[in-house]
């Protein structure tokens, strides 16, 4: 269902990010890295890629315009971690999961920061963003982590934009209703599938409990 929620996001912010061009990428940027409601996983990468489609020579504008909206949506991220502390991220993860994260930053502090720039989703790079806030990353190793990652994915992300992005729209173009009639199908058999194991969890927890409760009134 998220996936189909994705691609019905890209559809109609495609126009608006049309619109406003580099600043769009700036805003989407921003949206990317907020802590609780983010824009969906990779859809900056998709803009940068179209932008840069439409108007090739301005590839490399794109890419920088992308990296400016990333850096200052991932410092916004890191500082509002940092000011609000373990419970910014165990909200959004849960204890035990946060615990994990910040295992593995303790192990890899910056260089975390560094690879989680570049990795595509459906990597989750903002509790890298919310670990490196609360574990007090330097400011200085966790902006130039940023900057240089960000800027790498979004310089390669611009020029496949440039160079195959006018093939890459015309297969969505072409297989775009066949590809999200078969994702609603998928997501409407996923719903139904998680309504039966529900059903079946639940009967089969209601007749554990009655066992109890037998076995409970038996030794009284």
């Amino acid at each position: 269902m998220r996936t189909v929620f994705a691609l019905a996001f890209v559809n109609s912010a495609w126009e608006w990010v049309h619109h406003l061009g580099a600043l769009g990428l700036i805003l989407l940027g921003l949206a990317d890295n907020a802590p609780f409601i983010s824009a969906p996983a990779g859809s900056e990468d998709v803009f940068v890629i179209l932008l840069a489609a439409h108007r090739r020579q301005s590839w490399l504008y794109y890419a920088f315009m992308a990296t400016v909206g990333e850096v200052a949506g991932g410092y916004l991220a890191y500082r509002a971690a940092e000011i609000g502390g373990e419970k910014t991220l165990e909200k959004k993860v849960g204890k035990a999961r946060a615990k994990t994260v910040y295992k593995w930053f303790e192990k890899h502090g910056v260089v975390w920061v560094q690879v989680g720039t570049i990795l595509p989703p459906p990597f989750p790079f903002s509790y890298v963003l919310m670990a490196a806030g609360i574990m007090h990353c330097p400011r200085r190793k966790f902006l130039s982590a940023l900057v240089v990652g960000r800027g790498a994915r979004f310089l390669g992300v611009a020029y496949l934009g440039r160079v195959y992005g006018q093939r890459i729209i015309g297969f969505f173009s072409q297989y775009y209703r066949p590809m999200l009639y078969a994702l609603i199908a998928l997501a409407v058999l996923a719903g139904i599938s998680a309504l039966v194991y529900l059903n079946r969890r639940r009967r089969k927890n209601r007749g554990e409990a009655e066992k109890l409760g037998g076995t409970a009134a038996r030794l009284k």
